[in-house]
């Protein structure tokens, strides 16, 4: 089973409450009230997001965190990057290994890995934030793989 971790997710339902307010200033701690997620965890997933270049930290009593740039600029895939690191299915996508040379699925796995980042790239935090249904159309990604806008 494919599974993004507790703090990608955390990140992608916090980068939401962005997404409405582009140009207003959050606090860890207005976050972690509205999202009903630990202060603690919000605050380390801030900084990560603001490491990455995806939110842009502000000191002072008025400081707080902002969007690096729209949410509809900023895709899923950047912030699954940013959380759990590159994108790979399965091992083998990112590293070596010694059944390298005689492995007849590692191709297979990178055309996988593949559909699967287009995907995500394919994908903005601002389409995260619609309703399901709204707007929504299904694209072909190739290889029989498709997905709703």
């Amino acid at each position: 089973m494919l599974r993004l971790s507790k703090l990608t997710d955390y990140a992608i339902v916090l980068l939401g409450q962005f997404v409405h307010g582009r140009e207003q200033t959050w606090t860890a701690r207005v976050l972690a009230d509205r999202s009903h997620l630990p202060l603690p965890t919000v605050s380390k997933v801030l900084k990560t997001l603001a490491r990455a270049g995806l939110l842009v930290s502000e000191r002072g009593a008025t400081g707080g965190y902002l969007l690096a740039r729209p949410g509809s600029a900023i895709t899923v895939a950047e912030v699954i990057s940013a959380i759990d690191g590159p994108i790979a299915i399965t091992e083998c996508v990112t590293s070596t290994c010694g059944l390298e040379t005689s492995c007849p699925s590692r191709h297979h796995w990178h055309r996988i890995n593949g559909a699967v980042a287009h995907a995500l790239h394919g994908l903005t935090i601002h389409e995260m934030t619609k309703p399901a249904g709204e707007g929504q159309q299904l694209v072909h990604l190739g290889s029989g793989v498709r997905r709703e806008l």
